[in-house]
C-alpha cells in the first residue's frame, strides 16, 4: 500500500480550480470551511459564480432565507476549502497540487 497523497499535476492550479468551479455552476456542493482557532463550518449550497479571484456558494436557510459565501481560490489550494460532491462526498480536488515540469 502507497501511503503517499495522490499528486494532481497541473501547470496552474488557480485555473484549474476556477475552470472545474465554472463547470460546477448550479451544481450541489458541500463545503468543509476551516475558519481557524478550532472553528470549522460543514454545510450544502450550489455554486452560483466563479469570479476570476474567487466563487460565490448559495446557501439556503431553515425559512426559506438565502446566505451567500465567497471564497478565494487559494483557499481550495492551500487546503482551508474542501469542495465534496455526490453522495459519497467524494472530494472534488486532490491535494496537494503540483505543477507540471
Amino acid at each position: 500500500m502507497d501511503s503517499q497523497p495522490q499528486v494532481m499535476p497541473v501547470l496552474n492550479p488557480i485555473i484549474h480550480i476556477h475552470d472545474t468551479l465554472m463547470e460546477c455552476r448550479g451544481c450541489s456542493l458541500r463545503v468543509r470551511a476551516n475558519l481557524g482557532r478550532s472553528k470549522i463550518l460543514e454545510y450544502e449550497g450550489v455554486v452560483t459564480e466563479a469570479h476570476e479571484q474567487l466563487f460565490v456558494i448559495e446557501v439556503r436557510r431553515k425559512r426559506g432565507s438565502v446566505e451567500r459565501k465567497s471564497y478565494q481560490y487559494v483557499d481550495v489550494l492551500t487546503g482551508n476549502v474542501i469542495l465534496m460532491r455526490g453522495e459519497r462526498n467524494e472530494p472534488l480536488f486532490s491535494l496537494p497540487f503540483e505543477p507540471l515540469v
